[in-house]
C-alpha cells in the first residue's frame, strides 16, 4: 500500500482520495476507520438546546420507546439518529450488549455474572448493563477477554 500526503495551502477542506484495485474488507474497514474518526463530538438534544458532545464522555447509546439517547455523567440526550447508524459511526469506541443499547468500550470497569448466566457491565460511574448472551461473545473478543481472545 502506498500513503502519499500532498500539503497545498489553496484547499480549503481535507479531501482523501483511494484508488484501488476491488473494493475489499481491507478497504472497507480503512473507510470506516476515517469516517469514524473523523467525528469527536455529536449532538445531542435535551430540552429545545442542541449540545456538541465529546464522544469519549459518552457512557451509553440507548433506544427507548422509539427515540435514542446518550448517557454521559451529567445528562441523557435524544438523538435524531437510529441506534444502527449509531453503532456503525462509533464501531470503534463502542460495542452492542443488548437489542437496545451501546456501551463505551473505555468506560467499562468490570463485568460480574447474575443469576442463570446473566453478564451485567459495571461503568465508570457506577451505572450498569445486561448483556444480552447473543452479544457476550462479542463483548469479550472486543475487551480481550476469554478463549477467543
Amino acid at each position: 500500500m502506498n500513503i502519499k500526503l500532498i500539503i497545498d495551502e489553496k484547499i480549503e477542506e481535507t479531501e482523501i482520495h483511494i484508488h484501488a484495485s476491488a473494493f475489499t474488507d481491507d478497504i472497507e474497514r480503512l473507510m470506516r476507520l476515517l469516517k469514524s474518526s473523523t467525528n469527536e463530538v455529536i449532538d445531542g438534544y435535551l430540552q429545545q438546546e442542541i449540545y456538541m458532545l465529546k464522544i469519549a464522555d459518552i457512557y451509553f447509546v440507548y433506544s427507548e420507546e422509539a427515540k435514542v439517547y446518550f448517557q454521559t455523567d451529567e445528562d441523557e440526550y435524544e438523538s435524531k439518529r437510529k441506534l444502527y447508524e449509531l453503532e456503525e459511526l462509533f464501531e470503534k469506541e463502542f460495542v452492542r450488549v443488548n437489542k437496545s443499547t451501546l456501551v463505551n468500550v473505555s468506560k467499562i470497569s468490570f463485568m460480574k455474572m447474575e443469576k442463570i448466566g446473566m453478564m451485567q457491565l459495571v461503568m465508570d460511574n457506577g451505572t450498569t448493563a445486561h448483556v444480552s448472551r447473543v452479544y457476550l461473545k462479542t463483548l469479550k473478543k472486543r475487551l480481550g477477554i476469554g478463549r477467543d481472545a
